[in-house]
């Protein structure tokens, strides 16, 4: 694991979702880390009992916002070299990506992840994708 500093782009796991953004503050265990795009798009579903539709409570999961702060564990924090994708764009691909993967084998769990992903691009993202 490589370390990150203060102002530096970091790539950072949190709560089943992967984003890039800059790291703002050092909090001991955790680093502040501002969103500035959507590396990989938080899973739906009960992430205690993945790939269950039955007797769970299915969670509905949104990515974060652009600059929304996030506190993460310092060991799910990583550098990040590359060009930062526009947040927009980056959401636009996190979603396809996901989808591409739910739609690769035909399961209760997949499309209810499926429909729940297409509900939150159909009331949340369409505005922040289709804005860009």
């Amino acid at each position: 694991m490589g370390k990150v500093k203060i102002g530096e782009i970091a790539k950072a796991h949190y709560r089943s979702g992967t984003y890039i953004g800059e790291v703002k503050e050092d909090r001991g265990d955790m680093y502040l880390i501002e969103v500035l795009a959507v590396h990989k798009h938080p899973l739906q579903g009960d992430l205690h009992n993945m790939y269950e539709t039955k007797d769970v409570f299915f969670h509905e999961r949104k990515a974060l916002a652009f600059r929304e702060k996030m506190n993460v564990k310092k060991p799910a924090v990583h550098p990040f070299n590359g060009e930062v994708p526009e947040y927009a764009a980056s959401l636009e691909q996190a979603i396809a990506t996901y989808r591409n993967k739910l739609n690769e084998e035909d399961s209760a769990y997949n499309r209810l992840a499926l429909q729940t992903l297409e509900r939150l691009e159909q009331e949340v993202y369409f505005k922040i994708i289709k804005g860009s």
